[in-house]
């Protein structure tokens, strides 16, 4: 679907997460958190989501990696929204507050994406397919990559392929979003 411009509430969802996310580099640089959630964001709106879907896209991180709650987002931009993010983000901490391990985690949100609705899937393939990118685009600018992560190369792959794999189904939106993420995950993984 088409849209026009941006409305008052999308610029809404990219001021808080801008603000959220403010001081936060991506891995191993020093380009803003920011430019991650707005890209997912607009792989989704040109894959034909809906502005709901759109704006969990440019705070699918929010929960995982800020101050902000789920109820933040329920205030501001309503509970399909905040449930949206819920389901996309990861359990980081155990109930003591310690970092799980990546491993845990990685198993666990595998798990809860089985279940996820199709338009969870498509933020959490929104967000895989602009991390592939960006990944692609470090290695071809020969910056290092795998030793950024908290897993070796085999696992990141790994994670990357089942989440692709799990994600995946036959809304034409999300299967081509899969799709585009497999096509960059074997260039990636071609690289040895």
């Amino acid at each position: 679907m088409q849209r026009e411009g941006i409305s008052q509430r999308l610029e809404l969802a990219l001021r808080w997460s801008a603000r959220w996310h403010d001081g936060q580099r991506r891995k191993g640089g020093d380009i803003p958190y920011f430019l991650h959630a707005a890209a997912v964001a607009m792989i989704l709106d040109r894959a034909g989501f809906d502005e709901d879907v759109v704006i969990a896209g440019v705070l699918h991180d929010v929960v995982e990696d800020t101050a902000a709650t789920c109820a933040d987002i329920t205030q501001r931009f309503g509970p399909g929204v905040a449930e949206l993010v819920r389901q996309c983000s990861e359990i980081k901490t155990d109930t003591q507050g310690r970092k799980r391990p990546w491993i845990d985690r990685k198993r666990d949100h595998l798990a809860a994406l089985a279940e996820a609705s199709i338009a969870a899937r498509g933020v959490i393939l929104a967000d895989k397919l602009h991390n592939l990118i960006s990944i692609e685009l470090d290695l071809d600018e020969g910056r290092p990559v795998w030793s950024l992560f908290n897993a070796d190369r085999s696992q990141v792959l790994w994670y990357y392929q089942a989440t692709i794999e799990t994600c995946d189904g036959e809304d034409p939106r999300v299967h081509a979003l899969a799709t585009m993420c497999r096509e960059v995950l074997t260039r990636i993984e071609s690289r040895g």
